[in-house]
């Protein structure tokens, strides 16, 4: 009977030790250092969602302790109207709204690990269109297109097909370039502020005032548009797939276009080009740390060599400028090594304003 007690103790004792490295082995896996991993929450631009996918990305937070695990929302949806209580991170695409958030939440620190500066993708047709046009201009490899030049013809609501010797895309579709929702998106807040700095004299808009002015200007360029997509992902997938039919022309990321090529799958092909706006804008990735967690991210963000070339991989630029051109001149990707004529966003609240009174206009139009 003593027996088989002892057995039976013996029995459960053996199973609460094995259940016991069973859940240490777990809380370590992937953690090199061999300690219980810190479970970081964050809400990102959607823009960034493959690089957090990434297994390379996951295995260097989780060797350096961090869990990371990230919901997606667009960036003025997270300075506005986004719950960030339960977040030890904010991670929005651009300075603007990262800077709402920082002030709102009272933060003294941000950290900017990457950036990416707006390109308009196209097809090589449409941009020898444009060049004979007088709007773009081919440079080695890739066009820049005069901001200042597509308002003229979108003042005039001019259409493809009144553009000279063009046959090679005669549609009565209006020349506009498709965005994503400027309600929602930092893309098509960063296209906003292009077009205002351009509208407005080429001076960055500076208060709400100087934004009603230039407005009716620049509005046309999304409420002509019709639906948009919230994410940026969205057109940049027709673009890819369904072509030049439905998106001649589409406001993206360089980082997109940069991530895609690089996979050499054939989905980028030779007729697919970059048109880079004059003046241009960078969209400075920024992540405002809400919790110690969350800051123990963000500095391992900017710091860590492994995390910046693999954002790299992910098509962007870091403060390693002759890494990137590596990377992409390794995969045959030409693009401008350095950027001229780049100008900044406005603040938030001239930004905000602007995007309100467009809100306000797209909902009396569907009214």
């Amino acid at each position: 009977m003593k027996r088989t007690a002892a057995l039976l103790l013996a029995a459960v004792l053996g199973v609460g030790v094995l259940a016991a490295i069973f859940i240490s082995i777990r809380g370590r896996a992937g953690n090199a250092s061999g300690q219980p991993l810190t479970v970081v929450r964050g809400v990102i631009g959607s823009e960034k969602q493959p690089f957090f996918s990434d297994p390379e990305v996951i295995r260097v937070f989780r060797n350096n302790g961090l869990d990371v695990r990230v919901d997606t929302a667009g960036s003025r949806q997270i300075a506005t109207s986004f719950d960030l209580s339960h977040y030890d991170f904010a991670f929005p695409a651009g300075v603007p709204a990262a800077e709402k958030i920082r002030l709102s939440r009272k933060v003294n620190t941000s950290y900017s690990p990457f950036y990416t500066p707006m390109a308009i993708a196209s097809f090589r047709p449409i941009a020898d269109l444009l060049v004979t046009a007088g709007v773009a201009k081919a440079e080695a490899g890739y066009y820049t297109f005069d901001m200042q030049a597509y308002l003229q013809l979108v003042a005039r609501n001019a259409r493809w097909r009144d553009l000279p010797n063009n046959t090679a895309y005669a549609v009565n579709n209006s020349i506009l370039i498709t965005s994503t929702d400027v309600r929602t998106s930092n893309s098509a807040a960063m296209y906003l502020a292009l077009a205002s700095y351009v509208a407005n004299g080429n001076n960055i808009v500076q208060d709400p005032a100087q934004g009603a002015a230039v407005l009716p200007k620049v509005e046309p360029l999304f409420l002509r548009q019709g639906f948009t997509a919230t994410s940026s992902e969205g057109p940049f997938q027709d673009y890819l797939t369904i072509g030049m039919g439905k998106t001649p022309m589409v406001m993206i990321y360089e980082a997109q276009f940069v991530a895609q090529a690089a996979l050499n799958d054939g989905s980028i092909t030779k007729d697919m080009v970059l048109m880079y706006p004059t003046p241009t804008i960078y969209s400075k990735h920024t992540i405002v740390p809400l919790t110690a967690a969350g800051d123990r991210a963000g500095r391992l963000l900017q710091s860590d060599p492994d995390l910046q070339r693999l954002a790299i991989k992910h098509g962007f630029r870091t403060n390693d400028a002759s890494a990137f051109n590596k990377f992409v001149s390794a995969h045959k990707v030409v693009l401008p090594s350095t950027l001229f004529n780049v100008i900044e966003p406005p603040s938030y609240e001239a930004l905000e304003s602007m995007i309100s009174t467009i809100e306000q206009h797209m909902k009396g139009a569907s009214s």
